[in-house]
């Protein structure tokens, strides 16, 4: 038997990152903050001001622990956390009298994350890391070295680039969607006077009801743009679904 070469071996994989535990990020940004201002801000339990800060505490430390864990910071990790810090600062900067926290003022925060991510999505098309890309056409997803070598062999860059800009415009109108519908439920559910324990548990209604009011129905848009997307990456390959995804054999003839 020959004998094997030294230099042969394989080289070593790099190793694949960890993966989010969703289901903590959903405790920790929605459902234990909404259940503290809801029934932590009465006066003979934490009051106004506390619940809020412990409410506010929970997503930071979060993001800061994810962090700390994983080693990875992404735009969306950035903006969660920017959105936290402006409704920690808007809150307590009324209750200290800095300025005087409104229903609009709130409004316009809880739009304004959504409606950059919106705006960004079209805007990055020409730069080195499209956000399209990102969000619906990554290499964790799917084999995007198989399909570039396909769209080549088939001289079809052109109009795989005309289909991004489609999945790029459909993208973004999830996220103005959601911007409209996270400031009309704003205007909608704050009514109290700030500062005050009602003020607290409509903040806490508002981030219980954004899931199934805003997130449902954006990411049913997602989920269109990227079927879409899906659908025009076929038909300009001839790859079969199954030989897109990442780690999904060709099955045998």
């Amino acid at each position: 038997m020959p004998a094997t070469e030294p230099h042969m071996t394989a080289a070593p994989r790099t190793a694949a990152p960890k993966k989010e535990n969703l289901l903590l990020n959903l405790a920790c940004n929605v459902i234990l903050p909404g259940l503290v201002l809801s029934k932590l801000s009465q006066p003979q339990r934490l009051g106004p001001l506390w619940a809020l800060v412990a409410a506010l505490a929970l997503p930071l430390g979060y993001g800061l622990w994810d962090w700390m864990k994983r080693r990875q910071w992404n735009m969306f990790s950035t903006l969660g956390i920017a959105g936290t810090l402006a409704t920690g600062g808007m809150s307590l900067g009324s209750h200290f009298g800095w300025w005087q926290a409104t229903a609009l003022w709130f409004a316009v925060k809880e739009a304004a994350i959504p409606l950059l991510i919106g705006l960004s999505i079209p805007l990055t098309l020409r730069s080195k890391t499209p956000l399209v890309k990102t969000l619906l056409y990554n290499d964790q997803l799917m084999d995007t070295a198989k399909v570039a070598e396909e769209l080549r062999h088939r001289n079809a860059e052109a109009s795989f680039e005309r289909l991004l800009r489609e999945a790029s415009w459909l993208l973004s109108l999830s996220f103005f969607v959601s911007s409209a519908l996270n400031f009309f439920l704003a205007i909608w559910l704050l009514k109290a006077a700030p500062n005050s324990p009602e003020w607290n548990e409509q903040l806490g209604r508002m981030n219980w009801l954004s899931w199934p009011v805003i997130v449902i129905p954006s990411t049913g848009m997602m989920m269109w743009a990227l079927f879409r997307l899906m659908n025009g990456i076929q038909r300009l390959t001839g790859l079969p679904q199954e030989q897109l995804f990442r780690g999904q054999p060709p099955k045998p003839n």
